[in-house]
């Protein structure tokens, strides 16, 4: 059974950083597997904050956290981060991370192409 639990949220000042893991089991070959990060904040549809490749070498990001977020993975640990910089208000929401098996260099910025989601983890900036 593919499980994937997040971990690290928390509340913070605006400016603030945290860092926010996806630890996975069940799946046998985790490098096989792009990865992403979502969040969704109250009253709001839940929408994509950024992508991993299956390899690791190919990122991409919401222009809303651009510069300020970082995503990557540990395959040892079958563990992906989500390094948060520079947190505003705005930030403020539950992120989910989700898992899609991948045949190459893809990624997946639809939430509907993931079959496989975390149950979240609480994100709340205050001004």
């Amino acid at each position: 059974q593919v499980q994937l639990v997040e971990s690290g949220g928390g509340s913070v000042q605006d400016g603030g950083s945290l860092r926010l893991s996806c630890t996975t089991s069940g799946i046998t070959f985790i490098s096989s597997y792009a990865m992403g990060w979502f969040r969704q904040a109250p009253g709001k549809e839940r929408e994509f904050v950024a992508v991993i490749s299956r390899s690791g070498a190919m990122t991409d990001y919401a222009d809303s956290v651009k510069g300020r977020f970082a995503i990557s993975r540990d395959y040892a640990e079958n563990t992906m981060y989500l390094q948060m910089n520079s947190l505003k208000p705005e930030d403020t929401a539950a992120y989910y991370c989700a898992a899609k098996w991948s045949a190459g260099i893809v990624l997946y910025k639809g939430q509907s192409e993931y079959p496989y989601w975390g149950q979240g983890t609480q994100v709340t900036v205050s001004s």
